[in-house]
């Protein structure tokens, strides 16, 4: 099978989802009390989720069927006009906004449905199988998160919700049709790691807005300056781990990288609002220390999961090196815990570990 190369219509397909995901990010950023309430933790989840599989969604389907013709580009085309109806009605304010965040989702999903079906005809054997087998059953989460058009209150969401994690659990419920018609492995990490970039952007954003927080001083200007060196350990190990450390050439259902990687972005999230409230100093610091070493926590065992799966046999990480890491994290955070520090050395703390992190697996 020839390599796959992503198109530029898939890169400005991306584009159209920074916006989105910038929207769910601010959502972390809602401080009352000295906290980030479980409501807005909740909702960010709830906003996050929808996002990451409309877009997973067209990728895989790009990824196994998808071609650089016409018609393609016209499916892929009308998609983005959903994805903007999406974004534009993202807010914690779910029922001021539900019908156009209904038609945007429902929309996107609905469409890679069809072009499931559509392409299923002028298969063959397991990849005609494959197509049939998503394009019939994505139509079950589909219906039930229609279903709460006929509802309002908590059953409107409940429902919603039923319908897309039915919608996320179709593949895992179905992989033995999956693993006949393998991912491309190459394309899929390139696609996933195009979209970390995304995520790494709104931390760039966050040092900005630490930069024009207020009067420009040395503590300001050293805590964005460490800030950027933690960004680029956190690109130096995602990056140079998909570039060289693992075998693109495995043939799966793609189904770590797939689900591994929520967690990565959605804790990639968490440390760019980290960002800007250890800065601001909005939350009282059992919750930030809590909130920041918590999303590298979760950071750290979603890459490890993702990359130990697909790397080389001779250079899989061994268990002494998950108590390394861990140790680490753990010394920083009781320390911190213990003994008030200035932000930007907490700051420092992470980007440390994140050098080790980065120097070790890569």
């Amino acid at each position: 099978m020839a390599e796959k190369k992503v198109t530029w219509l898939e890169l400005f397909y991306d584009l159209l989802f920074v916006a989105a995901v910038s929207k769910a990010g601010h959502v972390l950023l809602h401080v009352e009390s000295g906290v980030v309430p479980i409501e807005y933790l909740t909702k960010f989840v709830l906003i996050f989720v929808p996002i990451w599989w409309a877009w997973v969604g067209q990728s895989l389907f790009v990824n196994r069927f998808g071609q650089d013709i016409l018609s393609h580009r016209i499916f892929l085309i009308v998609q983005l006009f959903f994805v903007l109806i999406m974004t534009v009605s993202l807010s914690v304010h779910f029922d001021q906004y539900y019908a156009p965040f209904f038609i945007g989702y429902i929309g996107l999903r609905a469409m890679t449905a069809i072009q499931y079906l559509s392409v299923h005809k002028n298969e063959e054997a397991d990849r005609k199988v494959t197509a049939r087998y998503l394009g019939s059953r994505f139509w079950i989460g589909l219906l039930v998160s229609s279903l709460s058009l006929f509802f309002d209150s908590w059953i409107r969401y409940a429902l919603l919700y039923a319908g897309i994690v039915i919608d996320i659990l179709l593949p895992l419920i179905g992989r033995k049709y999956l693993v006949r018609s393998p991912i491309q492995t190459h394309h899929l990490l390139e696609r996933f790691a195009l979209f970390t970039l995304i995520l790494l952007g709104e931390s760039v954003i966050s040092i900005i807005t630490v930069l024009q927080s207020g009067d420009m001083t040395w503590q300001s200007v050293l805590f964005a300056s460490i800030t950027f060196v933690l960004l680029i350990a956190i690109w130096w190990q995602y990056f140079d781990n998909v570039e060289k450390k693992v075998n693109k050439n495995i043939e799966t259902a793609g189904q770590t990288i797939i689900y591994g990687h929520l967690f990565i972005y959605l804790s990639m999230c968490m440390i760019a609002a980290s960002i800007q409230l250890l800065f601001l100093k909005q939350v009282n610091n059992s919750f930030m220390l809590n909130f920041l070493f918590g999303s590298v926590f979760i950071y750290f065992l979603s890459t490890s999961l993702v990359f130990h799966k697909y790397r080389h046999v001779n250079q899989q990480l061994k268990f002494y090196h998950l108590v390394v890491f861990l140790g680490l994290l753990g010394v920083f955070f009781m320390v911190d815990l213990l003994f008030p520090l200035p932000n930007y050395v907490i700051i420092a703390e992470i980007a440390l570990f994140f050098i080790v992190y980065a120097k070790v697996t890569t």
